[in-house]
This record gives structure tokens, C-alpha cells and sequence, in this order.
């Protein structure tokens, strides 16, 4: 069809990002709803021609953000046949008054490439993107039905993090610099969704030789004030 033809992008190829946030309490997620259509998705985009997938990750990132040089990690590639949702994005390029006959690619099959980021949520002011009302955060145990197979991106994402939680030192982007035990302990716990011992817990992260003990933090009682860590460098 003329004028459908995609010149900037590299066809048929996108990616989808779980950005991972913590608020002291709870495990949450970044989520876009579109203008006019009710859906929501995860933030996520296309790649140029003339740049780097990590480069394009990066970005997008960066803009729903404002952070840069976060942890971010590729997981899996997301090719089910019928993965792509032309009839939802129709509704959202026509709840953005976008030209469909000029926009027709992105109704074509793509496959996604999924990432997860972790950040530290006090840090961020997200921002949507121009064909976004609004991005939130949402608790991971209270996530709304997202558009194509985006669910099945955050369990997947969510699976790999549980799975690779001490080897990626995850509390290094989901934390303050310095940190109390406790602090890491309520990330490890938020993440695999279940309590650990105290003094279980403390053992084992001082065997890994990963953390730089400082000064203590002195809030009340002060013989009972917890040291403060950070992650080695």
C-alpha cells in the first residue's frame, strides 16, 4: 500500500522492557496506558536502522525515566504466531489521530526482544511516551491485563530475576548507595515473594564477600543501630 512502507526502523523487530522498582515494601512495575483505548502495555519501542538494540533499550529507557546507566538485561526473545495484536494497535494510532495507511507496518507481526531494567524508584519521574495518557507503578502481585503477551513478558522477566537474584547483585539498582540489612533483606524477600531468616539471610550475604560495611545508622536507640552497606565495586 502506498505510504505504509517503513524506512527508519528495522522491520518486523521491536522490544519490550519490565521495569523493575522497589518503594521499601513492595516489588513494582512500570506501566503505560494508551490515549482513548483502555490498553495497557509495557514500555517498549522499535530499533532503528542505523542503532544498537542495547542503544535503542537504552533510550527508551532513559525517556520513560530519566535515569541512565541502569542494570538492564536481556531474557528472551517473544515469537509466538500470534503474539501481534494489529486490532490493538489500530485502536491506539486512531486514539492518537495517527495516519493508519502511514503507520500500516507496525500493524505487522513483530517479534520482541524482552529486557527487564532495575532502578531505584525514589530516583524516577516517569514520563509517557507521545502516544501514552499516563505510566504508573503498579505492585507485581496486582498487575492489570496488559495488551498481546505482555503478562506472560513480566512472568517471564519476574522467573529470570528470581532465578538469577544473587548472581546480578539486583539490590545494587533497587536501593539507596548505602543500605541497612534489613533494606537488602526486604528487596530479596519482595522479589521471591516469601520471608527469610533474619540471621540466615545476614550469613549468607557476608559469605559472598559482595559488601562494604560503613557507619552506623543512628535513628533511635543506639545500641541498637544497624550498620549501613554498599555493594563493592
Amino acid at each position: 500500500m502506498k505510504g505504509s512502507k517503513n524506512t527508519n526502523y528495522i522491520p518486523n523487530l521491536s522490544y519490550d522492557c519490565v521495569i523493575f522498582g522497589f518503594n521499601g515494601k513492595t516489588l513494582k512495575i512500570l506501566i503505560l496506558e494508551y490515549h482513548n483505548t483502555g490498553l495497557f502495555a509495557l514500555p517498549g519501542g522499535f530499533i532503528k536502522k542505523n542503532q544498537s538494540l542495547k542503544d535503542a533499550v537504552n533510550k527508551g529507557v532513559e525517556d520513560r525515566t530519566g535515569l541512565t546507566n541502569v542494570f538492564m538485561d536481556q531474557f528472551q526473545i517473544f515469537g509466538k504466531l500470534d503474539r501481534s495484536d494489529p486490532a490493538a494497535t489500530r485502536r491506539i494510532l486512531e486514539g492518537n489521530n495517527e495516519d493508519l495507511e502511514k503507520n500500516e507496518w507496525m500493524m505487522e507481526r513483530f517479534l520482541t526482544v524482552g529486557h527487564y531494567a532495575l532502578i531505584n524508584y525514589e530516583e524516577v519521574d516517569p514520563k509517557p511516551d507521545h502516544l501514552s495518557d499516563s505510566i504508573g507503578w503498579y505492585d507485581i502481585d496486582n498487575v492489570p491485563q496488559l495488551m498481546m503477551d505482555h503478562n506472560e513478558i513480566v512472568e517471564k522477566a519476574l522467573e529470570v530475576l528470581r532465578n538469577n537474584i544473587s548472581e546480578k547483585l539486583i539490590g545494587m539498582n533497587l536501593l539507596p548507595p548505602k543500605f541497612t540489612m534489613k533494606q537488602l533483606q526486604q528487596v530479596f524477600e519482595a522479589i521471591l515473594d516469601q520471608k527469610l531468616r533474619r540471621t540466615s539471610f545476614q550469613r549468607k550475604m557476608l559469605s559472598m564477600d559482595i559488601l562494604e560495611r560503613h557507619e552506623k545508622l543512628f535513628e533511635g536507640k543506639a545500641h541498637k543501630a544497624p550498620f549501613l552497606y554498599s555493594f563493592k565495586q
